[in-house]
């Protein structure tokens, strides 16, 4: 992520660019004395949770976490762009060591969301202090990303007058990040009224933190079950006073954690780069570098690179749109880390194949980064759960609107291409059409009953609106004569043409593939939505790539 991201005429929550800097440098000081090399793969190898290090990491002189927890509570106030930032710096070092860290931000969302003054001004009061780590206990054996369905249950205990003093709980968490090792938890349990949730105190009679799982990546994060065999916790420690509004609190921070997971794996694909860029450009075959070399440049760099910085670029918005306060961005989270995730895994899968028999070898680093980074397509709801939330959502919209929440878009880079017309706006106004119109058939021939159309519909939504951020950000910088405009406009055409075959295949596979229109109606479709004018999106794309080409490996 960039240090610093384009403001708008909004007061925007966090921190001004200078502290949001020296945050950042913290953060890179860290690789060269904390999380050296060295270290980093050693704790990978021996899979060992560096307790020791992430607490350091917490320490006054250091205090990262001091980034997440508001000013009233001996914090810095930090907003989503500011997380952003921090969690991306952090996972280009290592994304188990990022994982660790935003467990701890995950275990304070219920209490920042929901805690009464008192609850926030002791826990949130003992994380900025540097005194504690925390976990965030949801997911179960047998739920998994399904919230609503927890079986851990938390039944209320009455003194001799009636009144309620506590609860008792009986249940077992899965797959909590630093569950093992956490001072405190904040702990989802279904109570009468409803799901709830807790802070359960390490060493709590009854409170089981079990043993590490062994894991294919993130080895540097510890993820441990949890039990819990008639746990008492106190009134006082009911996050909120009033008990069933746990799933209210988990909904409300969706928006955000998700989006951290999509800087995570940003963060990840963005330390493969820098790895496999300077590689090819020392790297010698047949008699020139492999930075030469469209097969190594055009296939496995820059079609990856234009991705992370789509993916960049939208996030960049749904940061701003969370600093400005606006709320309900649960769908835009899930675009942000559905995209960025499995943008991140491409990578990965690239990067390996770029070194060749070194992507093999652990020093490179780039397999340990390969094990790691496909756990953000699978942690904070997994990529399919991604999918049904946002075709779902963003078809209840288009219906709801009438279609004008994706003509609205259309409009809008239709505005955009009259300004500057060299950033593919034209190819995704083209494209939203097409997804609107299709959106509209898919309703009326009752395809959303088919879950897998549903999943090809939230694809064409998902790179869509990516697309359309990217297009903004390269008109804004065009305006404003930012020299990084060439490289972004590039790219963005680039991407329009992703988006635009993406969209064009899709389409096909939804007319043709269900087998319930007929020849004639496929082709009045068609041509309803000038499908035929998306291919015009490959129109110099080669050239383009060239030029990003250049770009990245400094030719």
């Amino acid at each position: 992520m960039e240090a610093t991201i384009p403001e708008t005429g909004t007061a925007l929550q966090g921190l001004d660019s200078e502290s949001r800097q020296m945050v950042i440098e913290t953060v890179r000081q860290l690789k060269k004395r904390l999380l050296i090399k060295d270290k980093i793969l050693e704790f990978d190898k021996k899979e060992v949770f560096p307790e020791e290090t992430i607490r350091r990491m917490l320490e006054p002189d250091i205090g990262l976490q001091l980034l997440f927890i508001p000013e009233a509570y001996g914090g810095m106030g930090g907003g989503a762009r500011d997380s952003c930032v921090v969690t991306f710096e952090m996972s280009k070092i290592c994304l188990g060591i990022a994982t660790a860290f935003f467990a701890i931000q995950l275990g304070s969302d219920p209490l920042i969301v929901g805690g009464t003054e008192e609850q926030k001004t002791k826990w949130l009061g003992a994380i900025s202090e540097g005194n504690v780590l925390v976990a965030y206990a949801v997911t179960e054996p047998g739920a998994g990303s399904n919230v609503a369905s927890i079986k851990t249950k938390a039944d209320p205990v009455s003194n001799d007058k009636g009144e309620i003093i506590g609860y008792k709980i009986n249940g077992t968490k899965q797959f909590i990040s630093t569950g093992g090792y956490a001072d405190f938890i904040t702990l989802l349990a279904k109570t009468p009224e409803g799901p709830t949730f807790f802070v359960v105190e390490k060493g709590t009679k009854g409170f089981e933190q079990g043993k590490s799982e062994e894991k294919h990546g993130i080895r540097a994060s510890n993820t441990s079950p949890l039990s819990f065999t008639d746990v008492f916790v106190p009134i006082d420690n009911l996050i909120g006073g009033v008990p069933g509004r746990g799933l209210k609190q988990a909904n409300e921070v969706f928006g955000y954690t998700r989006l951290m997971v999509g800087a995570m794996a940003l963060g990840a694909g963005e330390a493969a780069l820098d790895i496999v860029i300077p590689y090819a450009k020392e790297r010698i075959q047949f008699g020139s570098p492999l930075s030469e070399k469209q097969g190594y440049t055009h296939k496995l760099v820059v079609p990856n690179a234009v991705r992370l910085e789509a993916a960049r670029a939208y996030m960049d918005e749904v940061a701003i749109r969370l600093d400005s306060g606006e709320e309900d961005l649960q769908v835009e989270g899930s675009i942000a880390k559905l995209f960025a995730t499995e943008s991140a895994n491409k990578v990965l899968d690239d990067a390996m194949q770029a070194l060749g028999g070194y992507g093999y070898i652990s020093e490179y680093e780039v397999e340990k980064i390969k094990r790691d980074v496909k756990i953000t397509c699978i942690y904070e709801g997994t990529s399919e759960i991604q999918q049904n939330i946002i075709s779902t959502f963003r078809w209840k919209k288009t219906r709801k609107t009438n279609g004008e929440y994706y003509r609205s878009i259309c409009s809008e880079m239709e505005k955009l291409d009259n300004v500057v017309n060299d950033a593919g706006c034209r190819f995704y106004g083209l494209a939203a059409k097409a997804l609107n119109d299709t959106v509209m058939l898919v309703h009326e021939n009752k395809l959303i009953k088919k879950q897998y159309i549903m999943f090809v519909l939230a694809d064409m939504m998902t790179y869509l609106e990516v697309g359309a951020s990217m297009a903004r950000k390269a008109v804004n910088l065009s305006e404003t004569g930012d020299p990084k405009a060439k490289k972004i406009k590039a790219m963005s055409r680039i991407f329009a043409n992703e988006v635009s075959q993406l969209i064009a295949q899709n389409v096909l596979k939804i007319l043709m593939g269900t087998g319930m229109f007929n020849q004639k109606a496929v082709s009045n479709f068609l041509a309803s939505i000038s499908y035929d004018q998306l291919a015009y999106s490959y129109q110099d794309v080669i050239k383009d790539m060239d030029m990003v080409a250049d770009i990245l490996f400094e030719r």
